[in-house]
């Protein structure tokens, strides 16, 4: 086999199996969540795939001609990479979240391809061998092609393609080029081989592309889609992957659907006068809820919004208004660097809204992170933080006494019945410099009917207990949630 012709087919398997991998993550997040154990999962079936195929492509070149071996990999990848998708769609819903779900997922939608593809390189290596002679380079060569042809499949998907073609266009040119590389590699032609690997590409594109899933739009984080409140006809759900993330009423900017933004409204407007305009910082945009609640109930509010994901914020704007809402600006990039940009004592309020599936990202939830929302706020000023766990509660208890580390009165926001037996659902965290008005807080909550639902210092405190604080050089958020 010509040697650099060999190198290209090499590069282009190793690319598509790094594809696959990079793009599998995020297209089973809508069903299994995106949790460390969603992305450990891809990693893992990924190298079990690669380990069967290198396995599989060097026993089979040795009985069969390597060339053919190569080219029927390279089909058979080619045409998994269409399915995959279709696949991760039908079967998502049925198999529901979790961690032996992402595997069972990402196993029965990718495994074949890249097992196939991974079978590439073995089989390439030995129809370039002529002789033991020399073997070492040849050898050397090819890996360090596949390996550069990993590098730049991981590397153009995550920082290019994905910003600027949709999924499926994706899948799909990845699956043409391998189909057209496996043409060229085959030296007998077959006709009937041909025709029937054209047909089954044509089916499985046209599947590809006709299967529904549940996004509105791909961005580069998320599946996204905006949803109709069906007892609210003027209310509008942005849904990130498989969780309600933001309730918006288009009609009137001052309710809030969700109890948990209900919660922040509360402590915003116990601390601060009825009225006042306060600068704020979001950590996440999603639907900006809080940042129109802000603008309609205390005009001349300033809010910065840190959001990672430009398409969110794009499709906040086209179907959520979010472009019309007075004194909102937006940073696209990590909320940590971000807010370590942002002057010191330059906000009254911080709220934290940021999710990865139902956790908070970890490297928002650390002590160091908390200790830059302090250095932001001014002294008066008050960080509100949502946090989704259920019993044992471990994770929310963690962000209590991390909070705590760095702010000397913390106050928790969660209905009684959420901490009975069972419980589970979102509580808000209130931490400020300055004593917090436990009464105010609790008459608010009361009126709303959440009675009993403020915890002051020392119950918030006495709940964390010797919950471990979370650093940057610990901080198992997605293990720690119930």
């Amino acid at each position: 086999m010509n040697a650099l012709f060999a190198r290209i087919v090499v590069i282009v398997s190793g690319a598509a199996i790094l594809v696959v991998e990079t793009l599998s993550t995020r297209l089973v997040a809508p069903y299994v969540g995106l949790t460390l154990e969603s992305t450990t999962a891809v990693i893992g079936v990924a190298l079990a795939g690669i380990a069967a195929g290198a396995s599989l492509g060097g026993r089979w070149s040795d009985v069969l001609p390597p060339r053919w071996v190569a080219a029927g990999a390279l089909a058979v990848g080619g045409l998994g990479v269409l399915v995959v998708r279709p696949l991760i769609r039908l079967l998502g819903p049925a198999l529901g979240p979790g961690p032996y779900a992402a595997v069972v997922l990402v196993a029965v939608s990718t495994l074949v391809s890249v097992t196939a593809l991974a079978m590439v390189t073995p089989a390439v290596t030995r129809a370039s061998l002529s002789s033991l002679d020399g073997s070492g380079a040849v050898i050397g060569r090819l890996s360090a092609a596949g390996t550069l042809g990993s590098l730049a499949g991981v590397f153009l998907t995550g920082f290019l393609l994905v910003s600027l073609l949709p999924v499926t266009a994706i899948l799909l040119v990845t699956a043409a080029s391998c189909l057209l590389l496996a043409a060229v590699t085959a030296t007998v032609r077959a006709p009937a081989t041909v025709v029937g690997v054209a047909v089954a590409a044509a089916v499985a594109g046209a599947v590809l592309v006709a299967v529904p899933g549940r996004c509105d739009v791909d961005t580069v984080y998320y599946c996204a889609r905006i949803e109709t409140d069906a007892g609210r006809p003027g209310t509008r759900i942005l849904v990130l992957d498989d969780l309600r993330h933001s309730a918006v009423d288009l009609s009137d900017p001052t309710r809030l659907e969700f109890a948990y933004t209900q919660r922040f409204a509360d402590a915003i407007d116990t601390v601060f006068p009825a009225g006042r305009p306060v600068d704020a910082v979001h950590i996440g945009g999603g639907g900006f809820t809080m940042p129109r609640w802000l603008a309609a109930t205390r005009p001349g509010s300033t809010s910065t919004v840190l959001e990672v994901d430009a398409g969110v914020v794009d499709l906040a704007r086209r179907e959520l208004g979010a472009a019309d809402i007075p004194g909102t600006t937006v940073q696209i990039g990590d909320a940590r660097t971000a807010l370590a940009g942002l002057q010191t004592a330059s906000a009254d309020l911080v709220v934290g809204d940021a999710f990865g599936a139902r956790s908070v990202p970890w490297h928002l939830a650390t002590t160091e992170f908390v200790a830059d929302v302090n250095r932001v706020l001014r002294i008066d000023g008050v960080f509100v933080l949502n946090v989704i766990d259920r019993q044992p509660w471990r994770l929310l208890a963690a962000e209590v006494a991390t909070v705590a580390t760095r702010f000397p009165n913390v106050v928790l926001l969660v209905r009684p019945d959420q901490l009975g037996p069972g419980g589970g659902g979102n509580a808000v965290i209130v931490a400020s410099d300055l004593p917090l008005d436990l009464a105010g807080l609790a008459a608010r909550a009361a009126v709303r009917g959440e009675p009993g639902s403020v915890l002051g210092d020392d119950r918030t405190r006495e709940f964390a207990g010797a919950a471990a604080v979370l650093t940057d050089d610990w901080a198992p958020v997605d293990q720690l949630r119930g």
